[in-house]
C-alpha cells in the first residue's frame, strides 16, 4: 500500500539555512536516483498559515512517495541525503500518509494513489496549485484571510505552507483530528468558500491537485514535541 512521506526540517543558524538553500539544487541528482522512490518534490515554506508569498528562511521540506511504509521508514532511516539533512537541522519531523482520496495532478503526473479507507482518527490534508501568472495578485489579495481562518481554527492539529517556486508554484498541508472536523471547515462559509468559488470562475490555477490521507506514524518531533499528539515537554 503506498506511503507518502512529509520530511521538515528546521535550520537554526545562517550557515545552515544557507545549506539547506543549496540543496534545493544539489539533492535533485540524489533523489532522481534514490531507490524505491516513485515520486519526489523539494520545498521551502512560507511564514503563515496555508499559501504565503513570504518565505520562511528556516524550514524546508521533502514529499515522497514510496511503494510501502516499511520501505519509506527504511529507506529514510538510512538515506545518506536524509541523514544529512538530519545532521545539519536543529528538528526534524517525518509525517507517513496513507492516500485516500486524491484528484488533479503535479507536474503532469498522478502522484498519488488512493487506496479505500475504513480507518478513523487524524487526516491530513494536502492542496498544490500552480497560479496563473496573470491571476498572482489577485489570489494573494484573497490568501492573507484564508490564512488566518486557517490558523484560527481550533480544530486543525498542524498546518504549514510549502512550496516548490514562490508565489506559483504553492502547497498547504493540514492535520485533522477528524474528517467531521475537517469537513466543517471545508463547508464553513467566509473567505475559504469564497476563494474556491472566485478559482473556479475564474481558473486561477493552470494545475491543481486535493489529496487526503490517513496518517500511519510519524518520526521525530516538531518545536520540541508530536504535533498530532500533545505530549508534556520536559524544559
Amino acid at each position: 500500500m503506498q506511503i507518502v512521506s512529509l520530511s521538515l526540517f528546521r535550520f537554526a543558524s545562517l550557515r545552515a539555512r544557507l545549506w539547506a538553500f543549496a540543496m534545493m539544487g544539489a539533492a535533485r541528482p540524489s533523489l532522481a536516483r534514490h531507490p524505491d522512490l516513485l515520486f519526489w518534490k523539494l520545498c521551502g515554506s512560507g511564514s503563515g498559515e496555508g499559501f504565503t508569498p513570504l518565505p520562511n528562511t528556516g524550514v524546508y521540506a521533502i514529499l515522497a512517495v514510496w511503494p510501502g511504509e516499511d520501505t519509506a521508514r527504511r529507506q529514510i532511516e538510512t538515506s545518506p541525503l536524509w541523514a544529512r539533512y538530519r545532521r545539519v537541522a536543529a528538528e526534524h519531523w517525518t509525517l507517513f500518509l496513507r492516500p485516500i482520496s486524491a484528484r488533479g495532478e503535479w507536474s503532469g503526473r498522478i502522484p498519488f494513489d488512493a487506496a479505500d479507507d475504513s480507518g478513523a482518527g487524524p487526516l491530513a490534508a494536502l492542496t498544490r496549485a500552480t497560479i496563473r501568472p496573470r491571476k498572482m495578485l489577485r489570489f494573494w489579495q484573497r490568501q492573507p484571510d484564508i490564512g488566518r481562518m486557517i490558523g484560527a481554527n481550533e480544530d486543525v492539529l498542524f498546518k504549514i505552507g510549502i512550496g516548490e517556486v514562490p508565489w506559483f508554484q504553492q502547497v498547504t498541508v493540514s492535520v485533522w483530528p477528524d474528517e467531521a472536523s475537517m469537513a466543517r471547515f471545508a463547508r464553513a462559509s467566509g473567505p475559504h468558500a469564497e476563494a474556491i468559488r472566485a478559482v473556479r470562475a475564474g481558473h486561477w490555477f493552470s494545475e491543481e491537485l486535493y489529496a487526503r490521507f490517513r496518517i500511519a506514524g510519524e518520526a521525530g518531533a516538531w518545536e520540541g514535541r508530536s504535533p498530532r499528539i500533545p505530549m508534556e515537554v520536559t524544559p
